[in-house]
């Protein structure tokens, strides 16, 4: 796909987020939003990391084999993000937005 000046991809593949939002939504029923980052707290090395919440804002228990496997589908789905902060992807909208940008931090 062609890309806009500023090296995004002119048309942003949103089939392919609602698809993905469609399957965590399966793959974790109760979940609205999931965190990801590369720091998982239990290894020393970067690391994917998802914590999943629900729609009250409470963190949901996952296997962590789930979390893993949630937060690898994400990176591969923004692959171009800047993976260096968190990201949180809203399962309604099918929309990652900086984690710091979503608690209304700013930078």
């Amino acid at each position: 796909m062609l890309t806009s000046p500023s090296e995004t991809m002119a048309c942003p593949d949103t089939a392919r987020w609602h698809r993905l939002a469609a399957q965590l939504a399966d793959m974790i029923p109760e979940a609205a939003t999931i965190r990801v980052s590369l720091t998982d707290p239990k290894q020393a090395w970067p690391h994917p990391h998802a914590i999943a919440k629900n729609a009250a804002g409470e963190s949901i228990t996952l296997s962590r084999t789930t979390a893993r496997v949630a937060a690898r589908w994400i990176l591969r789905v923004w692959a171009d993000a800047d993976w260096t902060l968190p990201h949180t992807f809203d399962l309604a909208t099918a929309t990652l937005i900086r984690s710091d940008l979503a608690a209304g931090r700013g930078r």
